[in-house]
């Protein structure tokens, strides 16, 4: 599948869109908000391995409906040292399939599930889906080892 057209927004100031995404390799992760816990622990984890990914040419961005002020404040509390894409629409989520119902407590929702692609030439190459957040930045590690 190719990377979906699109054009948002991130952290860094900057507007990306598919064509950001043509050349190199990638990791885009998809979460549902900003400082919550699981949320949290992504993006920590995420931020530690950079530097082997960035070794290996992989680029990682985070995307969430959050606006770009909750991202700044998110980055800089967690020293984040990648962009995290704004899709406040939800435009983007809904091509990758990862705006999804979900329920909690016996009332159903609309909500990201949380979600991971890798990106190689502008193709998914890869994908998590209902990702577990325990583990889960390392094993996108080593996927990213064997490309």
């Amino acid at each position: 599948m190719k990377v979906p057209i699109f054009l948002l927004p991130a952290s860094d100031g900057k507007m990306y869109s598919e064509k950001d995404f043509q050349s190199g390799k990638f990791v885009l992760y998809l979460y549902p908000k900003d400082m919550t816990s699981g949320c949290t622990i992504e993006a920590r984890d995420f931020r530690d391995f950079k530097k082997n990914l960035v070794e290996r040419g992989v680029q990682i961005f985070g995307l969430s409906k959050d606006a770009l002020a909750s991202h700044d404040k998110f980055c800089k509390k967690e020293s984040l040292n990648f962009p995290l894409l704004s899709d406040e629409k939800g435009l983007l989520i809904e091509k990758l399939g990862s705006w999804i119902q979900k329920s909690m407590y016996g009332k159903s929702y609309m909500g990201i599930d949380r979600s991971t692609f890798v990106i190689a030439n502008g193709e998914i190459v890869k994908e998590w889906r209902k990702v577990s957040v325990p583990g889960h930045a390392e094993d996108v590690l080593n996927f990213c080892k064997t490309l």
